[in-house]
């Protein structure tokens, strides 16, 4: 089987100028990088439940040169606002894909957050059924591996109070400023009950482990993602694992975004630095 190096420059060989030009060209799953010079690593960020892309635009100035931030901005949040959000994974990570590929011209890495780390999973498996370019490094973060089923009861359906609620109890993933601001909040719940009722309806395949290195992250804290739940990734692929822990809850991107992105350059480094 040809590494992920082999296979871009079997697809993206000299000759295949739509390839080489593509990363120039309008695309609205992705935000740009705001950085002139081009980078040695592709990091595209896929968000969580109810999260848009611009939760990764600070990470740019986090993370050396030499590694390119692509936020993911799927439909429903973001300058995608006026689109139906997906409510299946199914149908969103096919689209995603389609997406992205004129992009991968370059070594990537895939970097997802609860909701998005099976997004960026189910991804770098559906690249591999087209025969594209696979990343290099597959981050998950917040979340169990997809074999683990989600412990809790599905709460999608439940009034917008209650489902609110649950939303709080579960993550933490809702500012009370968001929740003092009635018209802010209606703007995001579309969004939110469509993410949320996608991971209910997710079904894990077993299939082929990835090729790919994979760096999971938790928190501490974090009441619904276990130690246990992130070393169980270690089933989903064949290259090295590496876990670790940061200070903080579900959102310890947030509450810890300096160690996560020191960890995530580290995890970077064997395509960053050129190696």
């Amino acid at each position: 089987m040809d590494s992920p190096a082999q296979e871009r420059n079997r697809i993206f060989a000299p000759g295949h100028a739509e390839a080489r030009i593509s990363a120039s060209l309008p695309n609205p799953w992705v935000l740009r990088p705001r950085r002139p010079a081009p980078g040695r690593v592709r990091l595209f960020c896929l968000p969580y439940a109810g999260g848009a892309a611009s939760a990764y635009r600070a990470w740019e100035d986090g993370l050396s040169a030499s590694v390119e931030v692509w936020p993911v901005q799927i439909p429903g949040r973001g300058s995608r606002f006026r689109e139906a959000p997906y409510r299946r994974l199914g149908d969103l990570v096919p689209a995603l894909a389609e997406g992205v590929v004129p992009l991968l011209d370059r070594p990537f890495a895939l970097f997802g957050h609860s909701m998005g780390a099976v997004v960026a999973f189910e991804l770098a498996r559906e690249l591999r059924r087209r025969g594209a370019p696979g990343p290099e490094l597959l981050a998950v973060s917040g979340r169990q591996a997809p074999r683990r089923p989600d412990p809790g009861p599905p709460f999608s359906h439940l009034p917008d109070a209650e489902f609110l609620g649950e939303l709080r109890r579960r993550y933490d993933g809702i500012p009370p400023e968001v929740l003092a601001e009635k018209e802010l909040l209606q703007l995001l719940l579309p969004a939110l009950r469509a993410d949320v009722a996608a991971l209910e309806g997710y079904s894990y395949a077993a299939g082929e482990p990835l090729a790919c290195a994979i760096a999971c992250f938790g928190g501490e804290d974090d009441r619904h993602v276990t130690v246990a739940d992130l070393e169980a990734w270690r089933d989903e692929t064949s290259a090295r694992v590496a876990v670790r822990t940061f200070r903080g809850g579900h959102f310890f991107v947030e509450s810890a975004r300096g160690e996560v992105l020191a960890a995530l350059e580290e995890a970077l480094a064997p395509w960053s630095a050129g190696a």
